[in-house]
């Protein structure tokens, strides 16, 4: 059983790209959805070359997931207002997306959802530098009225902001600008 007070430590981690070999059977999430992506369609994706997932481990236990996947923002009216002032007149912007990201259940308040959201800056840092442009970092938030954590929340923290919302699907768009962290 994980201790709920401490945090984890990112040493304490180990990341591996999900294969065939990971037992993904103790994974639980109050978001089911969440949990059958990872079993039944996370290594599918990846093996069809539409996502990577990246499997985070803590004593050799299953603790978290996220998955990453490339995107792009396209800029109209104040998005593009706000860009077109800064001497940027593309239609359309690179950007990294966050696909999924879950905690197991049992270690949710360990810090595990915050590191996760640093490893994918870190990665779109290492994707601008010497691979291609990255500018963004996006999420569709999914609103759920009473769920354990506000996710839109969450990554306002960081600082995502929202550059949209689809009320019927509870989505909140949201990106993070790599310029400003």
């Amino acid at each position: 059983m994980a201790e709920k007070a401490s945090k984890i430590l990112p040493n304490e981690i180990k990341i591996e790209i999900i294969n065939q070999k990971h037992d993904l059977t103790r994974f639980t999430s109050y978001e089911q959805d969440l949990v059958d992506f990872l079993r039944d369609d996370a290594l599918r994706n990846q093996e069809q070359n539409l996502s990577v997932t990246f499997v985070w481990f803590y004593r050799n236990r299953l603790v978290s997931y996220i998955t990453l996947l490339t995107d792009r923002i396209s800029l109209s009216g104040k998005l593009q207002d706000y860009f077109m002032d800064k001497g940027v007149t593309y239609k359309t912007l690179p950007a990294l997306k966050i696909g999924r990201l879950c905690v197991d259940d049992e270690f949710r308040g360990k810090g595990l959802g915050t590191l996760m959201l640093r490893f994918a800056v870190q990665i779109a840092k290492e994707i601008n530098q010497s691979k291609a442009g990255c500018r963004f970092i996006t999420v569709d938030a999914k609103r759920n009225p009473n769920p354990p954590l506000d996710s839109v929340k969450f990554y306002q923290k960081l600082p995502f902001k929202i550059f949209g919302e689809n009320t019927k699907e509870k989505i909140t768009f949201m990106c993070l600008d790599l310029k400003l962290v």
